[in-house]
């Protein structure tokens, strides 16, 4: 067949395939067979069209969606390296190992990095690679990833701006960043590295607020809707975060997990059980949206569904959330 009947063939077969929200194993074998089967014989266009359709899909078979990150053509990788929750730390550990400089940007942007993959970012990253990850509040570094970060990139004001912005560097880190950036800083320019030396400054304020912020809910002086509502608006993922674990007694690393996967039920669960009202939990989607690219239709739904949650059933859930990682 032509690669455009075969281009044809795959999208059908893929609506088909997507209708179901839960297949069965043998559906996902037969399904992942026709993509495999069909994929070399599609141009570049018409791989890129089919990833980028199929990218943020958590049933899509794991074996398609390393095929798609490895392709050679990085605008083909480029959404499933970003967005893919099926594609495991290994597999992404490899791609970032083996392939090119945009297909390390491309990981550098999903919403969550762990510290192994974010040690072979700043190792092998050119200086897009070492802007788009220190300027991702979801990436996590080691402390070796964080000192070769700086060796690498301590000079490009980029790089020392983004880290600057970031909310979620421990107070020695961000002195370390703070030196950084004021050593680069010309006390009389009004852009470049004197106005990174302010983002550093304006971080290091942002994290006394917060604590504040937290002061204030534990004191009742405010309420978390209200600073819910003002941390999701002003777009501060990790803060939020930091707001969550401690108002749900959970981790601060599971209150970003459950904040930025793709998946809405677990931060859907933490917040109905925190009794967070509709218009505060659409504060918390619209950030999601910001940072995962849902469509509009998609926060619709995720807000009906969280006003159809009862209470007794988020309390269950989390209850086991904490059991569970207590024996862990």
């Amino acid at each position: 067949m032509s690669s455009d009947s075969r281009r044809k063939l795959l999208n059908a077969v893929t609506d088909l395939f997507l209708l179901d929200a839960d297949p069965s194993e043998e559906s996902k074998d037969h399904y992942g067979d026709i993509a495999l089967r069909s994929l070399p014989h599609l141009d570049a266009e018409g791989r890129r069209d089919y990833a980028d359709s199929v990218a943020a899909t958590g049933t899509l078979p794991r074996a398609v969606a390393v095929t798609l990150a490895n392709d050679a053509d990085a605008g083909v990788a480029r959404l499933v390296l970003k967005l893919s929750p099926v594609l495991t730390d290994t597999d992404l550990a490899a791609i970032a190992i083996s392939q090119t400089q945009a297909h390390l940007v491309a990981i550098a942007e999903r919403a969550r990095l762990s510290e192994g993959l974010t040690d072979i970012l700043v190792e092998r990253g050119d200086s897009a690679v070492l802007r788009t990850v220190s300027g991702n509040e979801g990436a996590q570094f080691s402390d070796r990833g964080f000192d070769r970060l700086l060796q690498r990139g301590g000079d490009d004001a980029a790089v020392g701006e983004a880290l600057a912005r970031r909310s979620d560097l421990s107070p020695q880190r961000a002195e370390r960043v703070l030196r950084i950036v004021e050593q680069m800083s010309d006390p009389n320019a009004e852009t470049g590295s004197h106005h990174t030396a302010a983002m550093a400054r304006q971080a290091r304020q942002q994290r006394r607020e917060v604590r504040l912020l937290i002061a204030d809910l534990q004191a009742g002086t405010r309420s978390l809707g209200e600073v819910v509502d003002m941390l999701a608006e002003e777009d501060r993922a990790f803060h939020l975060a930091q707001v969550i674990a401690i108002s749900a007694d959970i981790t601060n690393e599971q209150a970003l997990r459950v904040l930025m996967q793709r998946d809405v039920s677990g931060i859907a669960v933490v917040s109905r059980m925190l009794g967070l009202g509709k218009d505060s939990f659409n504060g918390i989607l619209q950030l999601r949206g910001r940072r995962l690219y849902f469509k509009a239709k998609d926060i619709e739904d995720d807000l009906k569904a969280y006003e159809e949650l009862d209470t007794a059933t988020a309390e269950r859930t989390m209850r086991f959330l904490r059991l569970k990682t207590k024996l862990g």
